[in-house]
């Protein structure tokens, strides 16, 4: 069995590359990510384990949005050490006046789940949540699909 050691990096493609960078520059610091490089069509945070790259889109896609049920990214996101730091996140967000699709609250995934969803600038889905203990791989402990992650039919 490979052993890997987590998530390492996460590189998003914006529309809006500016507003992204101011976006991001105040949302990773505060979750623990410091900028490593700030290039004039790339920048970088790393920290709390893992890393995050943005990047400007081909200009042929400029001004377009994230879909989420399109191929590739649904959303990612961040463990997060506590329930505070869930609800701390969501203040930043409220000063930041970034899109809140849902508020800090429980999730039926797992027992304990506590997150909150929102948006970048472009759309695209994060979200910051906490699970206690070993979440789904607790003993006598299953992953709740909800309504979530069904298959239509």
């Amino acid at each position: 069995m490979i052993n890997i050691n987590g998530m390492q990096h996460v590189v998003l493609t914006v529309s809006q590359f500016e507003v992204a960078r101011t976006f991001y520059k105040r949302l990773l610091p505060a979750l623990g990510l410091k900028l490593v490089f700030d290039g004039e069509d790339y920048f970088y945070h790393v920290g709390a384990r893992t890393a995050v790259g943005v990047q400007p889109c081909a200009p042929e896609y400029a001004g377009e949005r994230f879909v989420q049920l399109r191929i590739g990214l649904h959303h990612f996101c961040f463990r997060a050490r506590s329930r505070k730091d869930v609800d701390a996140t969501h203040e930043l967000l409220l000063e930041m006046n970034a899109h809140v699709v849902t508020p800090p609250g429980d999730g039926g995934w797992v027992p304990g789940y506590y997150y909150v969803l929102f948006e970048d600038p472009d759309g695209i889905r994060l979200e910051v949540a906490f699970v206690p203990n070993k979440g789904v791989l607790a003993e006598s402990v299953e992953f709740n699909p909800g309504q979530n992650f069904k298959r239509k039919p």
